[in-house]
């Protein structure tokens, strides 16, 4: 009788007095709430209506989401509920007492349990996240990822992301917020799933999609909504419930998607197609429908969203061509230094891998760019081919694409601001890559200003060899001596050149682009002429046969590692087009006279 006069109390405050969510809501208090207590909570089991459940207080668990981060624990009452129990995406469905918001339902209890119990995150422990956000500078892009509690995983045991094992008993868990990856096949979200792990993702396939289609039913407390962090002909999103809205905005889910914090990720409705009971693993099937504007926080206990907000995603445009119909893929990403990197990879793999045309003896040609606001664009010009073994060639190409993305990000000193993408892509049948086999000169001896030409000979994948001669012009500073002359591949030359790793990430975002920018192609045979000098790199300027006094002078930067000092200097580069994928290093010596 008492749970079926709060479920009324509960009916009669959301039908005769629409204006309570208006301003700040007419809140339960945390410190008044005691086992025994009924009340009721809303959901969307079917289409876009919230539904009633009853609820019943079995409890608070003090500190139990973390220092002072507590929980309610109540049990789910009603053919519904008690059917399907606790659902992935019901995770912020509102719980009141007397007609009163008292929190969100949040937490699960187990992985099989025979009763719906489930805990509630105080609406109050969530009301801080408006508050936060009011304090808080916005410039509309997303920040850094931070450290996550454990709590706040969307992931179950022995998930991908806790690393397929578990080592301790984790009974009370968030509700499952599924991201849903749809325009993926499940070898890519397998392949790349170590990836979105440490992004702090578990991804499930294809049960939902992304229509864009108008749905004219408002949102209230207890309707779907959606996170789409993927948008277009690829898509990632994740759904939960709304708790409480106003006019300006929204509190949903009850703990986080990923906790990134301060976030702008596209706020949708959703329409609910069937709830799936599962002892396992039950969860909603969502349509995402209608933008209605932008998360703008996504915090420890909840997600927040502002209407009328358009989020600030990254354009990206993927065009093959050399295939029988030349496609073309759009899409936008999340702005972010731990997701973009990851999604990115994921969807570049998968528009490759989604041809008809792809196989496992096709090269690929990359010739493309990253926007940077303020900067040059990031320069994306390589060539893919297959190798006798190890990853796919498409995968290849996509670990590319993901180093520019977190060489990009990884810069200390500013966040970048990443206003577009393009991707151009034209495919070869065939194996196009050349081992470099034997290289020699015309002569032994030469002289300061001498020209000299240099032979190389290159053996392609099931092919004739291929010669090529370079003409290198010996200057005129060159000392008497042996000198060494490096005949390689553009890696080769990169990792004689290349940074530190702990000096690498000191560089500016500036720095890094021009360094990145800098970078050799690997279709092309380069000789380099290496002088028994030293040669200083300073961020991204090289600084080649520098005198020792010069040297003496540089010495205090050497101390603060913003100089490197290799022994030998790269002088005279020249190089070759050759349209394979170049691979291996020679050196031969000529004494200067």
């Amino acid at each position: 009788m008492r749970r079926s006069l709060s479920l009324i109390g509960a009916l009669c405050v959301m039908l005769l007095c629409p204006s309570l969510f208006a301003a700040q809501p007419d809140i339960f208090p945390l410190d008044r709430i005691h086992a025994g207590m009924t009340g009721v909570a809303y959901t969307v089991f079917e289409g876009v209506k919230p539904e009633a459940m009853e609820v019943e207080v079995l409890g608070v668990l003090r500190n139990a989401n973390g220092p002072k981060g507590n929980i309610i624990l109540v049990r789910l009452h009603g053919r519904k509920p008690e059917y399907t129990g606790v659902v992935a995406g019901m995770s912020g469905s509102p719980v009141y007492l007397d007609g009163k918001l008292a929190g969100a339902l949040a937490f699960r209890i187990g992985q099989f349990s025979k009763e719906p119990i489930a805990g509630v995150t105080p609406i109050e422990e969530m009301l801080e996240i408006g508050a936060l956000d009011r304090t808080l500078p916005r410039d509309g892009s997303a920040t850094d990822a931070g450290q996550r509690s454990q709590t706040s995983r969307i992931s179950g045991p022995g998930s991908p992301a806790e690393g397929g094992t578990q080592a301790y008993a984790n009974y009370l868990q968030p509700i499952e917020t599924p991201l849903v990856f749809n325009g993926f096949s499940e070898s890519t979200l397998r392949l790349f799933a170590p990836q979105f792990a440490s992004a702090g993702i578990v991804p499930v396939m294809g049960v939902g999609t992304v229509t864009g289609a108008r749905q004219p039913e408002p949102l209230e407390p207890g309707s779907a909504v959606s996170a789409v962090l993927v948008r277009g002909d690829m898509d990632i999103a994740a759904t939960c419930t709304v708790t409480y809205l106003d006019a300006s905005h929204l509190l949903a889910c009850g703990h986080p998607i990923l906790q990134y914090g301060q976030v702008s990720v596209p706020m949708y409705k959703a329409r609910v197609l069937a709830t799936l009971p599962s002892p396992a693993n039950a969860f909603k099937i969502v349509s995402v429908t209608e933008p209605v504007g932008a998360f703008v926080q996504d915090r420890h206990t909840g997600i927040l969203g502002h209407f009328g907000e358009e989020a600030k995603m990254i354009p990206v445009t993927l065009t093959i061509h050399g295939i029988a119909q030349p496609k073309q893929f759009h899409y936008e990403v999340l702005n972010n230094a731990k997701f973009t990197p990851a999604a990115m990879m994921a969807t570049v793999f998968q528009a490759l891998r989604g041809i008809n045309e792809y196989g496992e003896d096709v090269t690929y040609r990359l010739n493309g760019h990253i926007n940077v606001a303020g900067f040059p664009p990031v320069k994306l010009q390589n060539m893919f081919a297959p190798a006798d073994a190890g990853s796919p060639t498409s995968q290849m190409v996509a670990a590319a694409v993901g180093e520019r993305f977190n060489r990009i990000f990884e810069n200390p000193y500013e966040r970048p601001k990443i206003t577009g993408v393009d991707l151009d892509f034209d495919l070869v049948c065939e194996r196009r890559w050349a081992r470099l086999e034997t290289v020699r000169t015309d002569v032994t001896e030469a002289r300061p200003g001498d020209e000299i030409m240099v032979e190389a000979v290159l053996r392609p994948y099931r092919g004739e060899r291929i010669v090529r001669q370079i003409p290198v012009k010996i200057p005129t500073s060159t000392p008497p001596g042996t000198l060494r002359i490096l005949i390689s591949d553009g890696d080769a030359l990169d990792r004689l050149r290349h940074l530190p790793a702990t000096v690498g990430d000191r560089l500016d975002l500036s720095s890094t682009i021009a360094l990145l920018n800098k970078e050799h192609a690997n279709t092309r045979l380069y000789v380099s002429l290496l002088q028994a000098n030293p040669e200083a790199m300073v961020d991204d300027k090289v600084m080649p046969t520098l005198p020792l006094s010069v040297m003496n002078v540089m010495e205090g930067m050497r101390g603060t590692q913003d100089m490197i000092v290799v022994g030998e200097s790269a002088v005279n580069e020249a190089s070759m087009p050759v349209d394979y994928v170049v691979t291996g290093s020679r050196i031969i010596t000529v004494s200067v006279k």
